[in-house]
Order: C-alpha cells, then sequence, then structure tokens
C-alpha cells in the first residue's frame, strides 16, 4: 500500500501544522504544471517551516543535529502556476532517535503530493525535543517508543 492509499493523508485537516508556500514561475514545466523538482522544493520548505515552528517552542530541536534518513513522495496531481501551496505538516512515528513526518501538499484544498520522511537526530533526541514533536503529532497515527 501505497502513501497515496491512505485516505487521511489527503485531507489538509489531518496535519497540525500548516503553512503556505508560494510558487515560482520557474517551478513550471513545458506543459505548465509544477514540476518534481519545484514538488521536492516545496516539501524541503515545509519541513523547515515545520521545525523552525517546533524550534521556536522547544530549544532544543536543533536542525543542523537533524538529517533525512529516508523521503518517499506520491504524486497525486497536477500543480499550477501562479497558485500558493497550502502544505500539512504532523509527526507520525517518534522514536529515541528518529521520528517520521507525514506531509500533505495541498492546491485549492486538493492533494497533489504526499510524502513520508524520516528524520534522524545524530545525537539521540532531548526529552525536550520528543516532548514538542510529540504535540505536534498526527491525531490517531500509532508507532510512539518510549
Amino acid at each position: 500500500m501505497g502513501l497515496k492509499d491512505e485516505a487521511w493523508r489527503r485531507e489538509p485537516a489531518s496535519y497540525p501544522f500548516c503553512a503556505a508556500l508560494q510558487t515560482r514561475y520557474g517551478d513550471m514545466d513545458a506543459n505548465a504544471h509544477l514540476n518534481n523538482v519545484a514538488i521536492a522544493r516545496l516539501f524541503e520548505e515545509a519541513r523547515l517551516r515545520f521545525h523552525m515552528a517546533a524550534r521556536a517552542a522547544a530549544s532544543a530541536i536543533d536542525p543542523s543535529g537533524v538529517m533525512i534518513a529516508h523521503i518517499a513522495i506520491d504524486y497525486l496531481a497536477e500543480g499550477s502556476y501562479p497558485g500558493d501551496v497550502e502544505a500539512g505538516v504532523g509527526v507520525e512515528t517518534l522514536g529515541n532517535r528518529s521520528y517520521r513526518l507525514a506531509i500533505g501538499l495541498f492546491q485549492g484544498g486538493r492533494a497533489m503530493a504526499v510524502a513520508s520522511c524520516v528524520m534522524v537526530h545524530r545525537d539521540g533526541m532531548p526529552e525536550e525535543m520528543r516532548a514538542a514533536l510529540a504535540a505536534r503529532a498526527i491525531a490517531g497515527r500509532s508507532g510512539w517508543e518510549s
């Protein structure tokens, strides 16, 4: 089963953190749709904004200590320029050294793409960081380690 098969991922309300992201003229392909590189950049920007918001609440979240171990993207629909993209981000699972972010990109309320990103903290996560991430969990998701 792919990410796109999980209905909750295609609903903007599923994500506890949201950010409006702007598209750029250069993001278009020859068919005037947002290209795959632009979609990947939007996912990157969504991850960054999520971490910045989490760090505002918990100074123990240090972006320099967090690395991407895996990312999977499912493309669901065409995106267009001009038009803002709404990104939804939430913590899907939380371990002792890693966590999985679920990210959805939406335009006009319609899901364009979904991603799953495994993030690893190189030194293990301080309790303050775990608490800040747990506060941004996606409702009803399991996979929490103590």
